[in-house]
This record gives structure tokens, C-alpha cells and sequence, in this order.
């Protein structure tokens, strides 16, 4: 029959490590004032990806840190979603993305440029397997803030594929209206 029930858990859970990478972006300790002193309590913000361009984002609160922790990498792994890469390293196109006071511009890089980006930002484009990228954040810092307006710019990525699909034409059609494409070249 092959290996005990608790052995094929054990073994179905390394797989999905194996397949995800987790980052802990943040973890936040808030105390309660209570008649005997305080009691401390955690937040964690954890970002999951497979490198392959799926990613999400998880909060979780506990009494203890690794609960905390837990807790945020099983809501990321509940909210992950597939984000459209070029060549498998890059955006298609510019992006911006606005969370409360949080806006981020994500701008697409050539190769060999690297992930340009801070903080929370970089871990979100780590996990989710992008090699070049350039972003910039204006307003606030908050790590959480951040993270959603990243979220929210790489939600309105689109792939050619996806437009081309949208307006029922052909993805070389759709590529050849660009300045330098094909048509340009065909007036001359």
C-alpha cells in the first residue's frame, strides 16, 4: 500500500515547500495593557512566489512570532496569482499602482539590469521570479501600503497575448503597430 498516511503529509508538504519561496517582509509587535502588565502580540507580512510568476501576499497575528508567521504564509499561499512576464524576467510594459498614500511606478528593464527596487518591493519581485526591473516608491513607506500598491500595478499587467485576445486580432498584428514594427518598415 506504500508508506504510512502521516509519511505521504510529510511528503506532500515538502513538495510544496520545494515549490514555493516565502519572504518575511515585516513583523510588527503590539502590547495590550492589561492589570498584571502587557501582553504582546505579533503581525507578520509574508510574501510567497514559485519564481515562475506566481505570487501573493499574507498577513497573520498571534501571540507568539512563528505562529504569526504561519499564519501570513497560509493566506499567501491562499491569495497567489499568475502575473504575465516578458521573456520570463520582465514587465511587458510601464505600470503604476496606488494603495492608500502608497503609489509605486514599475517600469520595464533590459537585460542584465537587476531588480532596482527597495524593501518590500524587491522581496515581491524576488519571489515572483523577475530578473530586471525598475520601481520607484513615492509616499508612504509603510511596508504593507507598499506591497498592496505593487500588487495592485502588476494586477493591471497585461501580455500581448491577453490584448490581442481582447480585441480579436492577431499578436503579430497587434506587435506590428508598434514604432519599429513591421509596418513602419513596409512605408519605407
Amino acid at each position: 500500500m506504500g508508506r504510512p498516511p502521516r509519511e505521504r503529509e510529510k511528503g506532500r508538504d515538502r513538495e510544496e515547500r520545494d515549490e514555493f519561496i516565502d519572504k518575511l517582509v515585516h513583523i510588527n509587535r503590539v502590547a495590550k495593557v492589561v492589570k498584571g502588565g502587557k501582553r504582546f502580540g505579533f503581525a507578520a507580512l509574508v510574501i510567497v512566489g514559485d519564481q515562475k510568476g506566481r505570487v501573493g501576499f499574507g498577513h497573520g497575528k498571534a501571540r507568539e512570532v512563528p505562529e504569526a508567521i504561519r499564519k501570513a504564509t497560509e493566506a499567501a499561499k491562499r491569495n497567489l496569482f499568475r502575473i504575465p512576464l516578458r521573456e520570463g524576467r520582465t514587465l511587458h510594459h510601464d505600470v503604476r499602482g496606488r494603495h492608500g498614500a502608497g503609489k509605486v511606478y514599475l517600469r520595464a528593464a533590459p537585460a542584465g539590469t537587476g531588480i532596482i527596487a527597495g524593501g518590500p518591493m524587491r522581496a515581491v519581485f524576488e519571489t515572483l521570479g523577475m530578473q530586471d526591473v525598475v520601481a520607484k516608491s513615492i509616499g508612504s513607506s509603510n511596508p504593507y501600503n507598499m506591497v498592496r500598491a505593487t500588487f495592485d500595478a502588476l494586477k493591471h499587467q497585461d501580455s500581448p497575448r491577453s490584448v490581442a485576445a481582447r480585441r480579436n486580432v492577431k499578436v503579430s498584428t497587434l506587435q506590428a503597430r508598434r514604432p519599429g514594427g513591421d509596418v513602419e518598415q513596409m512605408a519605407d
